[in-house]
Parts: C-alpha cells; sequence; structure tokens
C-alpha cells in the first residue's frame, strides 16, 4: 500500500518537481515506517509518479496516516550504513562508484544515496569486499560517512517543505523529518546481513566502513565558513574544517534569511551521483593473558631502543607477540576503539605495531622472573582471525615455549577488554617475593644478618632512583618491607628472600642508592651492601586464571 495521503500531495509534488526521489520525499512527509523504503526504486517512482498524476485523483483512497516521529528499530544495527547497487551501478577496482537512476535524475538531496546505493546490487558488491577480506566475523557492524553537504541539502529540503505546509497552516519541526542514516538503515540493513549471512550487531566488533564523496557538491558548505565561522576549526588528521558535525553545528546557528539568501531552495540538481570513497574491513582488538616466566639475565622485558640503536637482540615482548601476531594475523592498525584502550592499560605497556604488550609491573633485563611467572596480556589490533579453540590455544602456548629457553608461558588464553582492567587493580597493594644475592664490603657471620628475619613490615623512603629518573618523575614514595629471610653463604655472601609491597625498587632497597632509599641494607648492617643477583620468586595476583595443563 502506497504511504502518502492526500494531505501529503502538494509537498510531494513540490519535492519530486524539483529533483527529489521517492524514498527522500516519504522522509520529509513523515513516513516513519520501515516498509515503504524497502520497495525497489524503480517500484517507488512509478508508485509516486501515478500517485502524482492530477486524472487519477479521484482513484486514490486515503490510507491512515503513519506518525510523524520516526519509529526507531529495536535492532542493534548499524548506525550508518553505505548505498548503492541498482542496475547501472559498478564498483571499480579502486572503489569507486558511479549509479545511473532510470527515469529519473539524481537526487538533488540525498545525491543518490537513497536511489541506488542501498539497493542489492550495491550492497552485493561491498559484501563481496567484506568476503574477500579474510577476516573472521560472527556478526558485523556497518557503517557509512555520508558527505558533510547533504546536511546543508537537507536543511534547504526541510526550509521549503516548511514553508508549503505553513501555507496549510501545518507546522514540519525539523525532528518529524526521517533522518537518512535511519532511511538507509531500514533498506540496507536486512539485505546486508542476509548477504552475509550473520546478524548486524551494533557491539559487532567487526566494522565494515562507507565512505562517501561527491566532489560536485563539494563547495555546498563554503558559505557556512563566511557566516559562521567560529564552528569550523582546523583539526589534526581532518582534510577539511568542514565535518558534518561541524556542519550540522553552524546549520542550528545561521537564521533561516540567512540561509534562504545563501543557498538555493530547493537545492540543485546535480549532474553526477555520489562516489564511493573506500570500504574498509576492521576488527576490534582482542586481547590474550597468560603469566610468563623469564630464565635469562641478559633479556630485557620490552625491545631495548636507544637513539635508535637496538641493545639486545630480542625481548620477552617479541618471544610472546611474534607468536600471536602471526596466528591472529593482526595489522598494525590503530582505530580508536584500540587507542583508547592502550591508554586505559597505561603503566607498562609498550606500543607496537599490531599489538600493545602489557605486564603486572616489570624486571630488569638481568632479573628472572621464576615461580608461577608474571601476569601479562597482549593487545591485538586489526586481527584476521578470532576464533579458536582451546586445544589451538593449548598449541600455540606450546609453539612459544619451544621456541626459546629463555622464556615460558603458561594459563594462555583468551579475554575480553574488560578483565584486563583486573591486571592493574590495586597494583601497589600487591605482594612481591624476591631472593637475593647480596654481598658485603666487611666480612659477616651468621649472627651478623640473623636480625634482618625478626623485621616485619618495615617502612622505607624512597625517591624515584636515578636509573629510572628518565622515565619515572621525581618523588619520595613509601613501601612496605613485609619480611625478610636470610641464608648465609660465606663472609661476603648471603642471600637473602624477601617479601615486598609491589612497587618497591629492591635493588635500591640493598645499596641505598647513595641514600635515597632509606632505610636500606647496608644501613641497617652499617656497612656497604650490593646486590649480585635478582629473581622474582612471585607475583602474588589471582589474574589471569589459572589453567590446567
Amino acid at each position: 500500500m502506497f504511504p502518502l495521503t492526500e494531505g501529503s500531495r502538494p509537498v510531494a509534488q513540490l519535492l519530486f518537481s524539483s529533483g527529489t526521489c521517492p524514498r527522500c520525499i516519504f522522509r520529509f512527509c513523515g513516513v516513519g515506517l520501515p516498509a515503504p523504503y524497502k520497495h525497489p526504486a524503480k517500484e517507488l517512482l512509478n508508485e509516486l509518479q501515478k500517485f502524482l498524476e492530477p486524472e487519477k485523483h479521484e482513484l486514490i483512497l486515503e490510507v491512515p496516516k503513519p506518525p510523524l516521529k520516526k519509529i526507531r528499530l529495536h535492532e542493534d544495527g548499524i548506525d550508518n550504513l553505505s548505498e548503492d547497487g541498482k542496475e547501472g551501478v559498478s564498483v571499480t577496482e579502486d572503489a569507486s562508484v558511479t549509479a545511473k537512476p532510470s527515469k529519473m535524475s539524481v537526487c538533488n538531496v540525498c545525491l543518490g544515496i537513497l536511489q541506488g546505493f542501498c539497493e542489492k546490487g550495491f550492497i552485493a558488491e561491498v559484501c563481496q569486499k567484506v568476503e574477500a577480506s579474510g577476516f573472521e566475523f560472527s556478526s558485523v557492524v556497518l557503517s557509512v560517512s555520508f558527505p558533510p553537504q547533504l546536511s546543508v541539502r537537507e536543511h534547504a529540503a526541510w526550509l521549503l517543505v516548511k514553508q508549503e505546509m505553513g501555507k496549510q497552516s501545518l507546522s514540519l519541526g525539523r525532528n518529524d523529518v526521517v533522518q537518512l542514516k535511519e532511511a538507509y538503515k531500514w533498506i540496507a540493513h536486512p539485505l546486508f546481513s542476509e548477504e552475509l549471512g550473520v546478524p548486524t550487531d551494533g557491539k559487532s566488533l567487526f566494522e565494515v566502513s562507507v565512505v562517501f564523496a561527491h566532489p560536485e557538491t563539494a563547495g555546498d558548505c563554503r558559505f557556512l565558513g563566511e557566516v559562521c565561522p567560529d564552528c569550523f576549526k582546523p583539526a589534526k588528521n581532518k582534510q577539511s574544517v568542514f565535518t558534518r558535525m561541524a556542519v550540522s553545528k553552524a546549520l542550528t546557528k545561521i537564521k533561516e534569511e540567512d540561509f534562504l539568501t545563501q543557498f538555493p531552495c530547493p537545492p540543485n540538481s546535480p549532474k553526477t551521483v555520489c562516489t564511493v570513497l573506500e570500504v574498509e574491513c576492521t576488527h576490534g582488538a582482542v586481547f590474550v593473558a597468560g603469566r610468563y616466566n623469564k630464565y635469562s639475565r641478559n633479556l630485557p622485558q620490552t625491545p631495548w631502543i636507544i637513539d635508535g640503536e637496538r641493545k639486545m637482540e630480542t625481548s620477552v615482548e617479541e618471544l610472546i607477540s611474534d607468536h600471536l601476531l602471526t596466528v591472529f594475523k593482526a595489522e598494525n592498525f590503530k582505530s580508536e576503539r584500540a587507542v583508547g584502550v592502550a591508554q586505559w592499560l597505561q603503566g607498562c605497556a609498550a606500543k607496537m605495531d599490531g599489538f600493545n604488550f602489557s605486564s603486572s609491573g616489570r624486571e630488569d633485563v638481568d632479573v628472572r622472573t621464576l615461580g608461577n611467572g608474571r601476569p601479562f596480556a597482549v593487545e591485538l589490533l586489526n586481527p584476521h582471525r578470532v576464533h579458536f579453540t582451546v586445544e589451538e590455544i593449548k598449541a600455540l602456548q606450546q609453539k612459544i615455549n619451544k621456541s626459546s629457553d629463555k622464556i615460558k608461558v603458561r594459563d594462555l588464553q583468551l579475554v575480553t577488554r574488560e578483565a584486563i582492567g583486573r591486571m592493574k587493580e590495586g597494583e601497589e597493594e600487591k605482594t612481591k617475593t624476591y631472593s637475593a644475592l647480596i654481598w658485603t664490603n666487611n666480612a659477616i657471620q651468621r649472627k651478623d644478618i640473623g636480625f634482618l628475619d625478626d623485621l616485619k613490615d618495615l617502612k622505607i623512603d624512597q625517591k624515584t632512583p636515578l636509573r629510572v629518573l628518565h622515565r619515572r618523575p621525581l618523588a619520595v614514595r613509601t613501601r612496605a618491607i613485609h619480611s625478610m629471610e636470610t641464608h648465609y653463604l660465606d663472609e661476603h655472601h648471603f642471600r637473602l628472600r624477601l617479601k615486598t609491597q609491589a612497587g618497591t625498587y629492591i635493588k635500591e632497597f640493598v645499596h641505598g642508592d647513595f641514600g635515597r632509599t632509606r632505610p636500606n641494607i647496608g644501613s641497617l648492617m652499617n656497612m656497604t651492601a650490593d646486590i649480585l643477583e635478582l629473581d622474582v620468586e612471585s607475583v602474588d595476583a589471582d589474574w589471569p586464571p589459572a589453567l590446567d595443563d
């Protein structure tokens, strides 16, 4: 059943005669139900022409008028979609798209968006690119970027319709017009889902984005820059100041009379249809967590590069992440979501191409990490493969462990982004256990070190160590040495086992760092002490969950 009523005839006739397509006419006539928009463009054009033929007025039966306010679908579908896809639509190798609507010129409002770019042909072209991208996905979110001048043309059409309805003593609010992205979603959303065979979901990590442009009308926004200069300010990574947001802001500020003197109403009909600048597939980051042991005293946690020169051949991060990058097919792609997560995972995060590595603390290059290991997480950016069985993850863990005798990982598992935050929660309240080999300048006996075993919850003040001042702010931090246990070796050596508050600098607690840590082992023993070897024996955290071997 045709959705327009007799009361809509004047508006429909006015828009149609100015070069507006049937679907845009529906939008400005307040057709707020999805079904009418889904009919093929040719069919809608024929029905509209019949509706507007004067000699058939008496044959038109008026149907109940749909609500003016648009009805939002209760689907978590796409926010915006791409367009195109009817007869005469073609996608070239460089992704440029042209369309030649039959029996009607390019719409002066949507620039062809609701004519050919939302029908089966174009949707099929986009889906072919999606399937060829090599991504794994079980749902999808489809987004579209429309040219900013569409907002200007919609505003002009709204003023035109508003004026016409005023003649009938009727009013038309801006919110009574069905938005272009809403109508596009109604049409393209089910076609896209059907073609790919997966549901569209606004929360999906897999996104297909389509960017449209219309060079012929690119100058439509320029007058707004003169009338509302404060709305348009240069921004980094923006090729033009005329963004959709800036244009929309300017349209809310400009007076109607000023707009009408600057821009034609109705808008002029373009000669060309929109083009597609790009169709891009991206997948949100996935996260892999586990624990690692480090057995080498010549291995940094992250790449050690000074003044562009690599000081160590590899690192813990690389020995783990190189395998993950290969298996997950992650790329050097940093979306807004990924950057946001990277900022959230601050501290020990090392940002590299295709991934971000983060851990619960870090050890020096000459320090081993033993016991159950140190918790870590790797954020893999834009992964093409995301579906793994438990057996496949176990095989990946074994592959990492066989690749080097310097490290070993355990409890390797896929985790959610939210779960990563647990690694950092209450980090300073956690405890860590260390084993240190101590040297003293004076000869010692067993009785000279026994008193250390009796010290409990010793409070120390540590000024930021000299060796980390280049990356940590200068401050005095109070830390707790919960307990110590000594093991005498000879007159100048003993082994010290410490349980401390996380964030304690153990080396500085031993040698004092030129008095920057007080008290310290040297001052407590009233002699010079230094540390020869240090091992991390345990990081007392219950994350990630331990897995059965």
